[in-house]
């Protein structure tokens, strides 16, 4: 990586990642590939372009292959964003040429998160000049100026049918809501806010639809992490079961997997709120809001060594949709899950099986309870 006088031009993907470190005067991060411009640097952020094509190196590479400059404002400067183009060119649908003025050298190293894609090697800046016009869909413009909530926003512009990871930076980057209100959202929480508020959405518009007929199974594989969705008739449930295996992602110091559950009741919320597990439900009520019926869903995510970095919950989105398109097969229910899993891994059956188990026996109790 070759920075002349600690210049950094090229187009932003677009990335602009607004951290949570010491707020309410947070980082905000503007990246560039250097040298690299117009379409081509958009292979260095593109989640729905990535999956299944894109190995975990390739895109560990891709992200520490970019500069990130950082200027320090206060939650509540969204215009001052607004006006130096920068919020626009983070929400722009193309690349944006850009240049960043660094006070000094980057350093060389990747910082992790698991819930939005790796920030690349970064340092202060000086400046940051946004250099050709950012695009701007019109379906983003116009909420830009509307006074509605933050909340409403995030629902009209999915409606409209603008992708997800777009109002992600929109919202983060404080063009959503009353104006007198907005502020800068730190990317990781906007993207469970924004997972979480088109899934609130979409469930409401399923209360009272007729359920699923018979059981179906569906699978997909990426980046070393294996999903596999049963949906079943039933009101709506939805059954989070993930297993870490040692050397994995958070589990690397671990002697044993780690299994984590979640439960979700025909109320709509979950036992506690996880990122990982928000991505998944809302590619799963996407599927159910598509074919106009409620189900029982039991999601297994079993989490091997080969994803040794996190880089995102975005791929935990993707690889479940990329499931539900890819078709199912009809199973009996979940006994006949976990024979499926268990040639696949003797591990995630065995954790599948005790929660069901125990699902089991919470019902033989409750039933006992009312009598």
């Amino acid at each position: 990586m070759k920075i002349r006088n600690l210049l950094v031009d090229g187009s932003t993907p677009p990335t602009v990642i607004v951290g949570e470190r010491g707020y309410p005067r947070v980082p905000v991060m503007y990246s560039v590939p250097p040298g690299v411009r117009s379409a081509e640097a958009r292979e260095y952020d593109d989640p729905v372009g990535w999956w299944g094509r894109k190995s975990l190196e390739e895109i560990i590479e891709a992200r520490s292959s970019m500069v990130s400059g950082v200027v320090t404002v206060k939650v509540t400067d969204v215009e001052k964003l607004y006006e130096s183009e920068i919020s626009l060119a983070g929400v722009s649908e193309r690349p944006v040429d850009s240049e960043v003025k660094l006070s000094k050298l980057p350093t060389p190293r990747l910082h992790f998160n698991p819930v939005h894609q790796p920030v690349s090697p970064r340092a202060p800046a000086e400046r940051v000049r946004v250099v050709s016009n950012p695009r701007v869909d019109r379906r983003v413009e116009r909420l830009i100026w509307d006074e509605v909530r933050a909340h409403q926003g995030v629902v009209e512009l999915y409606r409209r049918g603008v992708d997800v990871y777009t109002i992600q930076r929109v919202l983060s980057l404080g063009l959503l809501g009353i104006r007198i209100n907005r502020r800068l959202v730190p990317l990781r929480w906007s993207i469970t806010a924004v997972d979480t508020a088109i899934s609130r959405y979409l469930l409401s518009k399923l209360r009272g639809a007729d359920t699923v007929s018979t059981p179906q199974l569906f699978y997909a594989e990426y980046l070393g992490n294996r999903f596999w969705i049963l949906i079943e008739p039933g009101a709506h449930e939805i059954r989070w079961v993930e297993v870490w295996h040692p050397s994995a992602g958070f589990a690397a110091k671990a002697s044993e997997p780690i299994v984590v559950l979640n439960h979700e009741r025909v109320g709509g919320r979950p036992s506690f709120l996880d990122g990982g597990y928000e991505a998944a439900k809302l590619a799963v009520l996407e599927h159910l809001y598509r074919i106009g019926r409620q189900a029982r869903v039991t999601i297994l995510r079993e989490i091997t060594p080969r994803y040794y970095a996190a880089v995102g919950n975005w791929h935990i989105r993707e690889s479940v949709r990329h499931a539900l398109a890819a078709g199912s097969r009809r199973v009996s229910g979940p006994a006949e899950l976990v024979e499926e899993v268990r040639r696949v891994s003797p591990v995630a059956a065995e954790a599948l099986q005790r929660m069901i188990r125990s699902e089991a026996r919470l019902r033989r109790l409750d039933a006992f309870l009312k009598r």
